[in-house]
């Protein structure tokens, strides 16, 4: 199996040379939960030549849900080590690498990337995210789901800090919604990581009203 043969589909859509601009990008994913699984399904077999995984947490039974790259016999595993195996294998021309560590170990081995995605649940550390990738100059874009409710955002120039910082964690959450914003999230990754448009620095706001409307609402984020 050749790349032009596995990543075709992609090719017809841009072209070989930009997919193959794909092999030379590299990304960092902090959460292996809900949306990690999401944008690790979407993004682990899009020809993005390396994709780091991070998270210390382990498989539990009621994740499994949500969390779609894990089944029953994956509980009490390290969550970032089984949905690298499961990138690999899927995709023979991604190389993976999983970090069973918190944010704040990560960051200190100082390794660098184009992107950085926030599958987090946990506000302080999409907090220290942004410091980070303010201090490194590399752009993130972050993500939330909570209920049938979620939002995305590319963060540029723009601060976190808007942002009221605390430890709330989210209450009930559908399956769905979580795809739904990973694959929304993964989509603006995919085409920067091309060299397509994104616009940056604008929050998008998922949600259904009572009458089972889905709204999408847009917000400027201020500058940093």
């Amino acid at each position: 199996m050749t790349k032009s043969e596995y990543f075709n589909r992609q090719i017809q859509l841009w072209g070989a040379e930009v997919q193959e601009s794909l092999q030379g990008k590299k990304i960092a994913i902090i959460g292996s939960g809900g949306l990690g699984c999401t944008l690790a399904m979407a993004l682990g077999t899009s020809g993005i030549g390396e994709i780091h995984m991070v998270d210390f947490d382990t498989v539990s039974s009621h994740n499994i849900h949500r969390q779609i790259a894990f089944t029953l016999a994956d509980e009490g595993q390290n969550k970032a080590q089984v949905v690298c195996k499961l990138m690999e294998s899927k995709n023979p021309f991604v190389k993976v690498k999983a970090f069973d560590m918190t944010f704040k170990s990560f960051e200190a081995l100082g390794y660098s990337y184009d992107l950085i995605l926030d599958a987090t649940d946990n506000l302080p550390v999409r907090a220290e995210i942004d410091s980070h990738a303010k201090a490194h100059h590399t752009p993130w874009i972050y993500a939330s789901v909570e209920e049938f409710n979620g939002q995305v955002c590319f963060f540029d120039e723009a601060t976190f800090q808007v942002f009221n910082i605390s430890d709330h964690k989210p209450a009930g959450i559908t399956a769905p919604i979580v795809m739904h914003i990973g694959s929304l999230q993964a989509n603006l990754a995919l085409r920067y990581l091309a060299g397509l448009c994104v616009l940056k620095d604008k929050l998008y706001y998922l949600y259904f009203t009572d009458e089972g409307e889905l709204v999408t609402q847009k917000f400027g984020m201020p500058k940093a």
